[in-house]
């Protein structure tokens, strides 16, 4: 009609219904509902690893013999040395649950006659996900945060010497040679810290996991009973210049999380490496405001300056009679800005999305301007 766009200056919406186009319509397009433990396989984020460096080849032991030339001397080469032990940072690897127990590197081969020396023993690679800390007795020896990034975990041990090393003015027939040196061996705590642009941050069944699914191709599970979600999951939000921006699925918390109550502190870590936070308020529950002031505390007691980063509050199941009433006293309560949607219908999906675009340019700028890489996805 030629007189919708003056209606809608005359009298605007508080939300926008979303069309078909901009953002999924929850009912025309129900996902089939699977429990936690069919959606993925088990998702590890803390392994020991024992890891062993290879063992250096001996040294050769050998005299040089020809025809006219019986006394050529010691010609007995060097070992190779052992192969290391390395951790690799793999964009492709989410979960640590494909890291084995127990690594070796490879060991070098021995010395041989006519001053050949042995082959180094070949490197054993280990791929850990993005965000994998490495720790060793409570210490934090490696931070591997960029694809492609290696630590050395276990170096290799050095190659023998061969008798043609130890030939000197004072010996000219050396008989002894050096076996090789054994591998680094240590004991090594992995622990996965999800590397996600935003994270949603609520209690449990304020929706997170249904915003996850509207915005991205994430499929965790949805119940109406508290800690369905059970694991962290990434969701990835395109856009049309095929920017990515990844939101994570934090588990709910609860009051005392920061005390390990509920799921604890084994989530809370995850939030740590988000750049930027999603409080998801439920605003169909008496006094919304006092859900976001909880999470901030939570936040807060868990590492000192967590709740102070850029983040927007998203009040979820607008479709709901009381969640209206609701929001213009969520409004009035807070001061961060307050998007309103229904991650069941759809409704005003598209200024989250709009908005948490917002939030991803800013965080790319400021990481720019002081000579860092931003994460990509």
């Amino acid at each position: 009609s030629p007189w919708r766009p003056l209606l809608l200056l005359l009298s605007p919406p508080a939300f926008s219904t979303t069309c078909a186009r901009c953002a999924k319509d929850r009912r025309l397009r129900q996902k089939r509902a699977i429990s936690e433990r069919q959606l993925t396989r088990y998702f590890v984020d803390q392994r020991k690893v024992r890891v062993v460096g290879g063992q250096g080849g001996g040294g050769g032991h050998s005299f040089h013999s020809e025809p006219r030339k019986v006394f050529g001397g010691p010609d007995g080469g060097n070992g190779g040395d052992g192969g290391h032990v390395i951790l690799k940072a793999d964009q492709q690897m989410k979960s640590l649950s494909s890291v084995f127990p127990f690594y070796q590197g490879f060991h070098g081969e021995r010395g041989g006659s006519k001053n050949c020396y042995g082959a180094n023993g070949a490197h054993v690679y280990v791929k850990v996900p993005v965000g994998t800390l490495v720790k060793e007795d409570g210490k934090v020896v490696a931070d591997l945060t960029q694809h492609g990034e290696e630590y050395i975990a276990a170096y290799g041990g050095a190659g023998g010497k061969g008798n043609r090393f130890f030939l000197s003015n004072e010996n000219r027939a050396p008989k002894f040679f050096t076996p090789g040196e054994p591998g680094q061996e240590r004991v090594l705590q992995l622990e996965l810290k999800t590397t996600a642009h935003a994270g949603l941050v609520g209690f449990p069944n304020a929706g997170k996991s249904s915003l996850l699914r509207a915005l991205s191709r994430a499929k965790p599970a949805v119940a109406a009973y508290p800690f369905t979600t059970l694991n962290p999951h990434v969701g990835i939000v395109h856009y049309q210049d095929y920017e990515q921006v990844a939101v994570a699925d934090i588990p709910g918390l609860i009051r005392g999380a920061h005390q390990n109550r509920g799921l604890g502190v084994a989530f809370l870590k995850h939030i740590e490496r988000c750049r930027f936070l999603l409080y998801v308020v439920d605003l169909s529950v008496p006094r919304p405001w006092l859900q976001l002031q909880d999470l901030k505390c939570e936040l807060e007691a868990y590492e000192k300056g967590l709740s102070e980063r850029p983040c927007v509050v998203v009040g979820n199941k607008i479709d709901l009679a009381q969640s209206r009433i609701n929001l213009p006293l969520l409004r009035e309560q807070v001061a961060e800005r307050v998007i309103a949607l229904s991650a069941l219908t759809g409704d005003n999906l598209e200024e989250l999305l709009l908005h948490l675009r917002e939030l991803y340019d800013t965080y790319v700028k400021a990481e720019q301007s002081q000579g860092q890489s931003p994460v990509k996805w």
